[in-house]
């Protein structure tokens, strides 16, 4: 975890280029001991456990069991990487076309197996759709608080605190 914080320290100097932090977080390894220490699991919603955070960057580990879902939201302008490190996550990506009535198109449906890279998110949702518990790894630069929440059956854009499940793990 150590090599990962050092090179997003490095990378927020450039401001998080794309291509090369998009190569590098590709490639990072954890050990499955660092990742397992990190996970744990909710009933009721996906889990988000704070790793890292400083004023330019965030790690967070998400834990979803089936069926869990991050709805349709917005990253804030921020650049945003996920990585799928076990289990499968299906994203789906959105263009924003108006805000006045709310309408958004989805541009793709991608089954994100172990190793798969999105980003930078824009909009997009994020579920659990399979019948196992996935992991996923969350880089955000900068760290937010809040995020839209497009809500396209009552045609609202909520914003929605973020809260942490678990920081540095100790329970929240």
């Amino acid at each position: 975890m150590n090599d990962l914080i050092k090179n997003l320290q490095k990378f927020s100097i450039e401001n998080f280029p794309l291509q090369t932090v998009s190569q590098f977080i590709g490639k990072y390894q954890f050990s499955s001991e660092e990742l397992k220490s990190y996970c744990f699991y909710k009933d009721t919603k996906y889990a988000r456990h704070l790793v890292h955070k400083e004023k330019d960057f965030e790690i967070l580990i998400v834990c979803w069991n089936p069926g869990q879902i991050a709805p349709i939201h917005g990253h804030e302008g921020e650049k945003c990487w996920m990585r799928v490190e076990t289990g499968a996550l299906q994203i789906s990506n959105y263009n924003l076309n108006s805000v006045n009535p709310l309408s958004l198109t989805m541009i793709d449906v991608v089954k994100g197996e172990v190793g798969y890279l999105d980003g930078p998110a824009e909009i997009h949702s994020v579920e659990n759709v399979f019948n196992e518990p996935a992991v996923s790894l969350h880089i955000y630069a900068k760290p937010f608080a809040e995020c839209d929440i497009y809500d396209l059956e009552d045609g609202l854009i909520l914003k929605t605190k973020l809260l942490y499940d678990s920081m540095y793990k100790e329970p929240c």
